[in-house]
């Protein structure tokens, strides 16, 4: 441990630049699909969704406010790229759902971005991810607990 830093508080900042070079990585990957940033993350949350999810679902999974979300959702649906659909479970809660252009769109993003995976992967051994995938996922998961720990 540094003594200058926690190890929490390196983990944090490496974690923040990370963010900001995975951003980088994909940068042209996202211009090249002509949607701002918010309505791309939007699309590939309802494109990637096991279920239609609903904004407010987005938003959680993704901890952007919902108001965030749904304005992106509203652009998207403005484009045709999603539709919006009533949720039999919820009155007010709208279910998203990508409409043939917003997959197209999707599908052409996700195969610009593979090949800057590819790229990446030539450099760095596949496993490395998988460990580092493995071992975020415990820590989001007890953070999450925390959280909601927290607030109940």
């Amino acid at each position: 441990m540094s003594e200058r830093f926690t190890d929490f508080e390196r983990f944090a900042d490496e974690v923040a630049r990370l963010r900001g070079r995975m951003r980088a990585l994909y940068a042209n990957t996202r211009a090249a699909s002509g949607l701002p940033e918010m309505e791309l993350t939007v699309l590939t949350a309802v494109v990637n969704a096991a279920t239609p999810p609903t904004v407010a679902q987005i938003g959680r999974s993704l901890g952007h406010p919902r108001q965030v979300v749904q304005r992106a959702a509203n652009v998207l649906a403005e484009h045709g790229l999603v539709e919006l659909a009533d949720n039999p479970d919820h009155k007010r809660a709208s279910l998203i759902i990508a409409t043939g252009v917003g997959l197209a769109l999707k599908a052409a993003d996700h195969d610009r971005a593979q090949a800057v995976t590819r790229a990446v992967l030539a450099r760095i051994d596949g496993g490395a991810f998988a460990e580092a995938a493995d071992r975020l996922h415990a820590i989001r998961a007890a953070i999450e607990a925390y959280l909601r720990e927290r607030e109940g």
